[in-house]
């Protein structure tokens, strides 16, 4: 019988390895065209952007008609949820409080929406997706129009994120220090006079104690002593091909059931050696919407 056990789980493995980069291409091919952050870099002039906080929730855009995830995929939202939301389209954070990704995560991700716990759930906007013919408004006007639209919505649990100049570099280190020490992730840069533009760009920056970044599961490493029968580390692969063990930041409950090969995980570093690998890489969290 442990035979037989062992190699379903193996024959489970493999199913999984070939079935997702298909599934990735499907809801790749769904996915919806988006702004995406790059990290802080020294040379930038902080002065010309404005900072908001960096929401540690489940990133999700409304369409006017369906919400769903960075994938394409559709989140299953209470219909009540829903009905509140204004048909103009959205870019924002499902959130509850700092430090519940997990939380926020494990309520959206349900394919049967439970009322009650969406109730916690608050959509909290930073973009207005522009239709080609209003693409020339920068994004202090967009922040305006954003603001209009939830005073309008009356949707307490529709918020637009605050969005603040900041003076120089050391303002700006001193609002990271306040804001990480009552508990957030780190800030976002958005490029003030910056019309609405998608894909990975310096118009939209990250500042973090932590860099963070993904890499897609390859293989799992059996783990040894107190971690005898279970995950030790995974192999994991990043965009650029490199691999590199990933064998810190696991929870029990993670070791017990990891990510499955072909999944994408985020995982935090302090920088990058000479060889291309990150320095004390560590297991974040499977990515919300894979």
């Amino acid at each position: 019988m442990r035979h037989a056990s062992r190699y379903l789980q193996s024959l489970r493995l493999l199913l999984v390895a070939v079935l997702i980069p298909f599934a990735s291409i499907a809801f790749a091919q769904d996915a919806p065209k988006l702004l995406l952050a790059n990290v802080l870099a020294p040379h930038i002039d902080v002065t010309k952007y404005l900072v908001s906080e960096k929401y540690d929730g489940v990133r999700a855009v409304w369409d006017g008609s369906a919400l769903k995830f960075r994938s394409g995929r559709t989140i299953a939202a209470p219909s009540w949820f829903l009905e509140k939301l204004p048909k103009q389209a959205l870019d924002g954070e499902l959130w509850i409080a700092r430090g519940k990704f997990d939380e926020v995560s494990g309520i959206v991700r349900k394919e049967v929406p439970i009322d009650e716990e969406w109730r916690r759930v608050t959509y909290m906007i930073f973009e207005l997706p522009q239709p080609a013919e209003n693409q020339g408004l920068t994004f202090i006007e967009r922040v305006k129009q954003i603001e209009l639209l939830v005073a309008q919505t009356n949707f307490s649990q529709l918020r637009a994120v605050r969005q603040s100049p900041v003076k120089d570099r050391p303002a700006l280190k001193r609002e990271l220090d306040r804001i990480v020490k009552a508990g957030a992730e780190g800030l976002m840069l958005h490029l003030a006079d910056a019309a609405y533009v998608t894909g990975r760009s310096d118009v939209l920056l990250k500042l973090k104690p932590l860099l963070d970044t993904e890499a897609r599961v390859v293989a799992h490493v059996p783990g040894k002593g107190k971690h005898a029968g279970r995950m030790g580390a995974l192999i994991v692969e990043t965009k650029a091909g490199l691999q590199f063990k990933l064998g810190t930041g696991f929870t029990d409950a993670v070791r017990e059931k990891p990510p499955a090969v072909g999944a994408t995980v985020t995982y935090t570093y302090r920088d990058i050696t000479p060889s291309g690998k990150p320095r004390f890489a560590s297991f974040l969290r499977v990515r919300d919407d894979p």
